[in-house]
């Protein structure tokens, strides 16, 4: 009998995933194990082996697609086992009371057949859904058919306007970007968030070190300002007991936020290391799901590149935020005198309905404090 193969669920809060890859085709004999299908999800992928031995029957889902927790993605089975349910033209009795679950789990019968994202995207452009023909699986609405559908109508616009030439290339949002797009549409949507902003003398610091530095005065400094290391859930702000540190890294696919666990407790030498392997990591596109999800608060730096100053999104839902932007040689006066120290911007953006902005001016002097006092 044929194996159903449908998206497990790969962690807390996840509903949905993309199909990076098939590393199998239709046809393809395979065991139990095998690698078969690329996953992203949660700004990282996943490669997830066959769980059962057989034959690559029907591949339900394509490269690109997304589909959500339980919905088939392929079909295992003996070779030719398909014919019946999938490829004769005329259903047997026995095929209509056994069909193949569709790539959603069910839900009312509907004129259109799309997806709540799907929905959403053609909200967004304008597209009525009930003029597009689905792609999908049983007739199922795409994001290419409606960016297609976007497509064509431009293209007519611009033959009844005496063929005016396209605007550039067009490329679907996928993979990490999409993950990118969704993520920040939903911070800049739920937060409203405020900015505080002071210098810090790196002079006496240890740059070398300056990651596993600013994770650890984040960390301790967050001990004395719980509402940053909180959720607001519902009408109730939960206070978090631990410190575990988004760490934002720029990779090749996009932005992505590995967790240094227990930051209060590591020492130097620890936190650094720890950094070091996340971040190589997210590089490689390697981390696991479990590595990317769980943050309390986050640390982001864009290094040379970061500005003077720069107003990052909060990494919801979380509340709060710490930049530490460009540091360079600065004119700044000392002891009266007017002399070059090594200054850089840092940055707290925070969510105004659950932390006060003098306690965020207050928690980022107490960081700038513990940073400039590292190097004494």
């Amino acid at each position: 009998m044929a194996y159903e193969f449908k998206l497990p669920d790969l962690g807390e809060g996840l509903t949905e995933g993309e199909v990076a890859r098939w590393l199998v085709a239709e046809g393809d004999v395979i065991d139990e194990d095998d690698p078969l299908v690329e996953i992203q999800t949660d700004k990282t992928t996943v490669e997830i082996p066959s769980p059962a031995a057989g034959t690559v029957l029907r591949i339900l889902v394509g490269e690109g697609q997304v589909a959500p927790v339980g919905a088939v993605l392929v079909v295992i089975g003996d070779e030719g086992e398909q014919l019946l349910r999938s490829v004769d033209s005329e259903p047997s009795a026995a095929a209509v009371a056994n069909p193949l679950v569709a790539v959603v789990p069910p839900e009312p019968l509907a004129a259109v057949r799309a997806t709540p994202l799907v929905r959403r995207l053609a909200q967004e452009l304008g597209v009525d859904l009930a003029s597009v023909t689905g792609s999908g699986p049983g007739g199922r609405i795409t994001e290419d058919d409606v960016r297609l559908a976007v497509a064509a109508t431009r293209s007519s616009a611009e033959s009844a306007a005496g063929g005016l030439p396209g605007e550039g290339r067009r490329e679907p949002v996928r993979g990490i970007r999409r993950l990118i797009v969704e993520h920040v549409t939903t911070s800049h949507r739920e937060i409203p968030a405020v900015t505080y902003i002071e210098e810090c003398d790196f002079t006496d610091v240890d740059r070398t070190r300056l990651v596993a530095l600013v994770l650890q005065a984040t960390a301790h400094s967050l001990r004395s300002f719980p509402e940053l290391n909180a959720r607001l859930e519902g009408d109730e702000i939960v206070y978090l007991d631990r410190y575990d540190l988004g760490l934002a890294v720029q990779t090749d696919q996009g932005l992505v936020v590995p967790v240094v666990r227990g930051c209060d407790a590591l020492t130097l030498e620890e936190l650094a290391a720890e950094a070091d392997r996340l971040a190589s990591a997210a590089r490689a596109g390697s981390l696991v799901p479990e590595e990317l999800r769980g943050s309390t608060f986050t640390v982001t730096s864009a290094g040379r590149l970061g500005g003077i100053v720069v107003t990052p999104l909060i990494n919801y839902p979380e509340v709060a935020i710490l930049g530490i932007h460009r540091i360079g040689p600065r004119a700044v006066v000392r002891d009266g005198e007017v002399v070059a120290r090594e200054v850089g911007n840092v940055s707290v953006t925070f969510d105004h309905r659950v932390v006060d902005g003098a306690r965020a001016a207050a928690f980022c002097l107490d960081v700038i404090s513990r940073l400039e006092g590292a190097g004494t």
